[in-house]
């Protein structure tokens, strides 16, 4: 890798995945910006606008850096399903997931230094099957649903849920990363 390379993400997932591909960051930022969806804003242009709007808020603060940011937004239809607040809203979530297919939209978005700016859409669709309410109850136990657009997280006990995939997995856990790779590298950043 060339040059110095700032993760605008506080998702331990995301830098988990990177790793995974050989990619170390050389800093973690969070990018602060409001990512309450807009009106009539569809799911796929939410999951774009956020990406880049964390990356320029965090290039901002580093333009001699390169910066990397994703952002992923679970949907069913045009419904947007974000990260839940409690144990009622998570569960919501899963019942409405429950033996239906729904999309995983990851915006990846980089900032080359100089301002060059590229920006990918993945989409993935996932099928979960038909969830009884004991499975509900005892994945909300694990607390892996804290945090997750859509309340899962596909990489732990709710793989068990997955009935069907079609697309990337990287990117329903958080980051696609073939075409993560695919941009860094068009940009001479890897």
């Amino acid at each position: 890798m060339t040059g110095r390379l700032i993760l605008a993400s506080a998702s331990p997932r995301r830098l988990a995945l990177l790793a995974q591909v050989g990619i170390t960051p050389d800093d973690v930022v969070a990018a602060d910006i409001d990512e309450t969806q807009r009106k009539a804003e569809l799911p796929r242009q939410l999951a774009e606008r956020l990406a880049a709007e964390k990356a320029e808020a965090v290039a901002a603060r580093f333009p001699d850096a390169a910066v990397l940011a994703a952002d992923t937004v679970v949907a069913c239809g045009r419904r947007v399903l974000d990260k839940a607040g409690d144990t009622a809203e998570a569960q919501r979530c899963l019942e409405l997931l429950s033996g239906q297919r729904h999309r995983v939209y990851g915006g990846v978005s980089v900032i080359a230094p100089g301002g060059v700016h590229r920006c990918r859409m993945v989409v993935t669709q996932v099928q979960f099957k038909r969830l009884t309410k004991a499975e509900i109850k005892a994945y909300l136990a694990t607390d892996e649903w804290r945090g997750k657009a859509g309340a899962y997280a596909i990489q732990g006990h709710a793989g068990g849920f997955v009935k069907k995939i079609n697309g990337s997995y990287d990117n329903v856990v958080g980051l696609p990363l073939y075409e993560t790779l695919a941009l860094l590298s068009g940009l001479g950043i890897t």
